[in-house]
């Protein structure tokens, strides 16, 4: 084989493997594109027959409507009673599960939202469709995920903001304000506003995996 030959077939070579780079480099990209900025809806939890039951009994007792149930009201809630305290649990419980059904069946956010309970933890991923105006990626869908520590320790609750990522990307605590880990009601509970009126009203908070428990003062 003479050298022009040679000289032809490697630069064949050459925009072959160049070719095959730009392809490789496009797919990627498109796929980068697809995840991040084109993310699948959640799907919907649901719940079976007995689980359903058990969140209603839950909704009922702290006077929220059955999760079936319509704006309608049966005639036993308009019947007229005094008003009383006595025997009226002061907790809410729920599992994880339920709070992803009642996402999906009391609002709008069942695509959009899901929630993750561990120790002392609540995480959530969002769904934020973009205004079509807004520049270079309007239209598309902004995925965020956040945590929340939340506890109870020295007769008072903790709630702390444990990050917010965009896109898998964390942001900085500077444009968090500042706030990442820490405590919101000891840093703004002490004078008056929303956090001391929260801290006030609450006696326990337990998260863990799968559950979540808040106990009310009187």
């Amino acid at each position: 084989m003479d050298t022009n030959s040679k000289q032809k077939i490697g630069c064949l070579h050459l925009i072959g493997l160049m070719l095959l780079a730009v392809l490789l480099s496009v797919s990627v990209t498109l796929w980068v594109v697809q995840y991040f900025l084109s993310p699948k809806p959640f799907k919907p939890i649901k719940l079976d027959q007995q689980e359903e039951t058990m969140l209603e009994r839950k909704l009922q007792q702290i006077g929220l409507p059955d999760l079936l149930e319509t704006s309608q009201q049966s005639a036993e809630d308009l019947t007229p009673e005094p008003y009383s305290e006595a025997g009226v649990k002061r907790e809410v419980s729920f599992t994880e599960k339920e709070l992803n059904a009642l996402l999906a069946t009391k609002t709008e956010l069942g695509e959009k939202a899901v929630i993750d309970l561990a120790d002392n933890l609540a995480s959530a991923k969002i769904l934020l469709p973009l205004d079509p105006d807004f520049p270079f990626i309007g239209g598309k869908t902004l995925k965020v995920n956040t945590g929340l520590e939340l506890a109870y320790a020295n007769n008072r609750p903790i709630v702390r903001l444990k990050g917010v990522s965009v896109w898998g990307l964390p942001l900085p605590n500077a444009w968090l304000g500042n706030l990442k880990n820490v405590d919101l009601v000891n840093e703004f509970g002490n004078g008056e506003g929303f956090w001391k009126s929260f801290a006030a009203g609450i006696e326990d908070i337990h998260v863990e995996e799968g559950h979540l428990l808040i106990k009310l003062k009187e």
